[in-house]
Parts: structure tokens; sequence; C-alpha cells
């Protein structure tokens, strides 16, 4: 990736943060020049974005030094970052759900004021959204809790881009493309790429490891709060990323992911649904012990679906057939996921509490077995399951989702994105984890927007405008049949 690297705008020296007895950054050095995008990698509770909130002024450091073009800033703040040019797309969206996508421009540019401001605030942010994404499908009235978690992604890194009264420097971009499809994530990335070389620098922390690779000038390492290494990019590859953020070699997926193919109609019906009620459309079907992908373009009713299914085994749902409990694990996990007033074992247990009860009430001592085992099964990274939830880094909240579907009675667990913003280690740990509970008799059915994440699947289905225009056995399955089947209307 060609740049326009020059001089070093921001610089953190010796930085250091505790959350009482954690120590979440320990000594941290790092720096960013102007025209560079550096990729910042490492598992869940490495300190990426704890170290990113330092920068963006959100979080204070318990000791180091903030620079920012050579002079050290103090009393740093969110609005001295943002006055400063620094701008941050996080993991966890901060978008207003109850406004439109106009207001939420207004509410991050208080400049636009005054008579007319909503148009001009609603141009602004749509006129960023057709450089970054074209055919976005997004207007600026749309109220964004009525958006699915694609598009709000699309949204927040595009607002991040817009300029007022001030600059734009440099955008850290935490997991951008985590809620994307492929084709959108390459449109951001192809848009990353140019505004570094026109001289904006990028802090780009992705745990899909190609795209640290090909779009990053330089990458940073963290492991146990403390950077590990750090060089130009085109001296990493894949296996050496992940052996220097302590990981477990890459060619493990391709290993486990070998597993015999379940012959259709050889176990008991699990599940029957057709996305699309027309005569002749095509129908989903899902047997015992099977691994159903849901793939195509993010908003074209793969997660419509997935709640219809979920829906249908409580109530009856016209054309869909349910045969055994159902457990959900939902890919916005602040908005359907998480209990964020409840501890880490209470969100475990919710989808138990049938089995977790003694008498009249919630045994706390099953509860807390229950926690504890799966703690120890996916290593939810915490010292104490009695923690609130929002103790934990994103991808080990998502963990915990995890752990209280398959710590559940449920025979059929829906997956809608739910690896999104999970570390590479931890992605190959669920894999054989699913394959294992595939074995025992389990059936997933399992939306992604990652091509990779297909391979662990029997069959595939892709979606287009609501409906299901392929499906494609595993050993049919290829990145560009399901590109080409995601443009194509249904038969």
């Amino acid at each position: 990736m060609t740049t326009t690297a020059g001089p070093i705008i921001v610089k953190l020296d010796g930085v250091e943060k505790h959350f009482g007895a954690v120590r979440a950054l320990d000594g941290v050095d790092f720096s960013v020049e102007r025209g560079e995008c550096v990729g910042l990698v490492g598992h869940n509770g490495a300190g990426k974005s704890t170290l990113m909130h330092v920068l963006a002024g959100t979080v204070a450091p318990s000791s180091g030094r903030i620079e920012h073009s050579g002079a050290e800033q103090k009393n740093y703040s969110p609005g001295r970052a943002k006055n400063l040019g620094i701008r941050c797309v996080f993991q966890e969206l901060s978008l207003c759900p109850n406004l439109t996508v106009a207001e939420n421009a207004r509410v991050f540019h208080p400049a636009l004021r005054g008579f007319n401001w909503r148009r001009r605030a609603g141009t602004l942010i749509v006129d960023k959204l057709d450089e970054i994404f074209p055919g976005h499908g997004v207007a600026a009235h749309d109220l964004v809790q009525d958006l699915p978690i694609g598009r709000r992604q699309m949204i927040e890194v595009a607002r991040a881009f817009t300029t007022t009264d001030e600059p734009v420097r440099l955008v850290i971009l935490d997991e951008p493309t985590s809620s994307l499809d492929s084709h959108t994530a390459g449109q951001l990335l192809a848009f990353v790429r140019r505004v570094v070389a026109e001289g904006v620098s990028c802090i780009f922390i992705s745990h899909l490891l190609r795209e640290i690779l090909e779009n990053c000038d330089r990458i940073v390492v963290m492991r146990d709060g403390k950077v590990v290494a750090a060089d130009r990019a085109k001296t990493f590859d894949r296996n050496k990323l992940v052996t220097a953020m302590g990981g477990v070699e890459a060619q493990r997926h391709e290993v486990s992911a070998e597993r015999g193919v379940v012959e259709r109609g050889q176990t008991p019906l699990r599940v029957r649904a057709c996305p699309e009620l027309q005569p002749g459309g095509a129908e989903l079907v899902a047997h015992e012990g099977e691994i159903i992908g849901l793939a195509g373009l993010a908003g074209h009713g793969q997660t419509d679906l997935l709640l219809a299914i979920f829906s249908a085994a409580t109530r009856s749902v016209p054309g869909i057939e349910v045969a055994a409990p159902v457990a959900l694990i939902a890919g916005d996990r602040q908005s359907d996921g998480i209990f964020p007033q409840w501890s880490i074992s209470e969100n475990i247990g919710v989808r138990s509490i049938d089995r977790l009860r003694q008498g009249l009430l919630i045994s706390r001592r099953r509860e807390e077995a229950l926690a504890n085992f799966w703690r120890d099964k996916i290593n939810i990274r915490t010292p104490d399951i009695h923690n609130n939830i929002l103790s934990l880094s994103g991808g080990n909240q998502q963990k915990a989702l995890f752990a209280r579907a398959l710590g559940s009675d449920a025979r059929i667990v829906l997956m809608d994105d739910s690896m999104r913003g999970v570390d590479v280690a931890t992605k190959l740990e669920v894999y054989d984890l699913i394959r294992e509970e595939a074995r025992a008799g389990r059936t997933f059915l399992w939306y992604t927007t990652e091509t990779e994440e297909l391979k662990n699947c029997d069959h595939v289905y892709v979606f287009r405008n609501g409906a299901i225009v392929a499906d494609l056995t595993r050993g049919e399955l290829t990145e560009e049949k399901v590109i080409q089947s995601s443009f194509k209307e249904a038969s």
C-alpha cells in the first residue's frame, strides 16, 4: 500500500491503565505517522480497545504521556481529541437509536446549526455514505433503530470521516467490517486506502488477519496489555501474526474443518422454513446434526428468517416448522444479547432457569457451577463470574452468549453473525466446539458475513432480496459462487 507517511502525529509513551486490580495496559509505547495505516491486533482482552479509548480521550491513563504533533497533551479529553482531528469508530456502536441518520450527524457536528440544519446534516452524511458505500440504501430520514446492524455500522464509519469546522487527521476503526458482508467490507477497505494515500492516518483493528496484512503499512501486536511486536506489514504473514499474538497455529482451522458431510434425510428433520411465502419459493431444511450456513449480502433476509424460526419455537408461524427447543446467539450483543445490569453468571444462566431452579427459587450454587464450567470450557477471561457482564471485553461478552446457548437444553442453535468481534484463537476453539456439538446431535443455523466461516458448514443457503437463490453443499462452496449467487434473483 503506497502512502505519504511523514511526521508522527500522535504518540503514547509508557501508558498504563488499571481497573482496580486489573492492569489493562502495561507501559505501552505507540505512535502513528501522517498518512499511515497502522494495524492493531491481539486476542480479546489484550488491551487494544483500552489503548484506543486512551487515545480518544474517553479513558484517562493511570500514567504515561500523550503527544500530538510533538506537543504533550495535558487535561486530555474527548473534546480535545476531536479538536485535534482524532475520530473513533468503536466496536460497540455509539449512534443514538431514537434519532434519524441526519440527527445523528448533527449530534456529532455541533456546527450544523441554524435554519435548515437537518437538510444540511442529511446531505453531509448521505454524501459520505455515497462516497464510501455506493448503493448503501440509507436515507437521511431513516430512524437508526429501524436499521440492521450492518447499515448502522456503515453510518458510524461514514460519520467519522465527515468534516465541518474540524479536520480529520486520524481515524480509529475498531472492527469496522465486523457486521459488513464481503462486498461492503471491500468498499470500505478501498476507501481507507484512498484517504491514507491522501495523508489521513488510520488505526485499523480487526480479527480478520487477511484485512490487516493486505491493507496496513505497519502492524502492532498486543498481548496482556503490552506491545509484543511491531514492524512493517510486509515482514508478517498470517502464521507469524498468530504466533506473536500467542495463539494457535493458523493451519489448525484447515485441519479441524474436515468433518464428514452429513447425508441429508438420514437424521430427523429439525427445521423447515420458507423465507419467501410464494408458490415454488426455495425452502431451508435442516436436520439433526447439521451445520447450515446462511450467506449473501447483509440485510437480505438472513436475520429475519432466524428471528422467525426463533419465534416459531414457541408459537405458530406460517411456513415454518420447528421440532426442538431453540436458542439464539445474537451478533448485536448490546441490543439483543447481554443483560447489562446482570452479572456474567446471570447472563449465562438465563436460558437455563428451569434447570437451575431449586424449588421456587434459582439455586445460586447451580448457576455458579454452570457459569464456571463454561468459563473454563471456552476461556471467558474474568477473575470472577459474579462481575458485571460489561466488565468483559466485547469478544468475551460474545463468549458468554455462546455459553448461554450451549449450556441450555436447546437442540437448535441460531447464530446471527455471532463471531462479530471475536479473536482468531477463540474462533478456532468455537469452530471445534460447534462441530463437537453437531456430532452430538445439535443443529446449527449460522448466518455469517465471513465467507471463510462457511467452510465449517454442511450446506449453505445464499439469500438475495429475502429469498433463497442457491443451496450449496460444502463440496460446491467457493467464494466466487457465493458472490455470484448474491447478485442474482431467485428463479
